[in-house]
């Protein structure tokens, strides 16, 4: 069984151009992490999910082993801006049955044409740190979202809206622990904050490992 856009559904094994016809149904949220520029130390900021600019460049997967260089920021900021960096990170997620067999999709990526440093080489690493942390955030709903689907048991004949329900719940989620973060840290200044949080988000981590990118 196939399930086309909006949940239209198509019959078993159905094709199209001699092809099975497989339709996603996706969301995209994304989150965004400012670092704002002061005269004393860095700072940084969070804005909640919003719908991100067209990207000009291939979003970089997250990884464990691959975490973000200054390099990646390769956006530019917009004039007046006085913030000092600005990540910005995308969860995207897919569903599709075939034959009534449900299977989905959850991948976090990082944006580095939306996303900017104005000077790397003035740039602290703590706040670097603390920029990972954003994305290392978007991996942690995304492991989240994945084992909720896992276990939902989606009927495939009424995927939609359940399918859209669920992964708005995780977004929802997501979006507020990024706002916490900032908070918690004030914004990436509180040095001791800081720690806990990338504690806790590794623990996070190897707890949702079974569901890792």
């Amino acid at each position: 069984m196939c399930y086309g856009p909006g949940g239209a559904l198509f019959g078993p094994g159905c094709c199209f151009g001699g092809l099975p016809f497989m339709a996603y149904s996706a969301m995209r949220t994304t989150v965004l992490g400012f670092a704002l520029l002061l005269m004393g130390p860095l700072a940084a900021r969070a804005q909640a999910p919003a719908k991100p600019a067209a990207a000009k460049l291939a979003g970089i997967a997250w990884s464990a082993s691959r975490p973000l260089t200054w390099a990646d920021f390769q956006g530019r900021p917009k004039f007046g801006e006085p913030e000092a960096a600005l990540t910005s990170a995308d969860l995207l997620s897919g569903a599709k049955c075939t034959d009534f067999v449900f299977s989905a999709t959850v991948t976090p990526t990082f944006d580095p044409s939306t996303s900017w440093v104005r000077d790397a080489k003035s740039s602290s690493p703590a706040l670097l740190r603390h920029e990972q942390l954003h994305f290392d955030l978007t991996e942690v709903y995304a492991r989240r979202l994945r084992q909720k689907l896992k276990t939902a048991n989606l009927d495939c004949q009424k995927l939609q809206p359940a399918f859209s329900r669920l992964t708005q719940v995780v977004y929802d989620q997501w979006s507020d622990e990024e706002n916490r973060y900032d908070i918690d840290t004030n914004h990436g200044l509180n040095a001791a904050k800081q720690a806990v949080w990338e504690k806790k988000v590794q623990q996070q981590l190897a707890e949702l490992a079974a569901f890792a990118s």
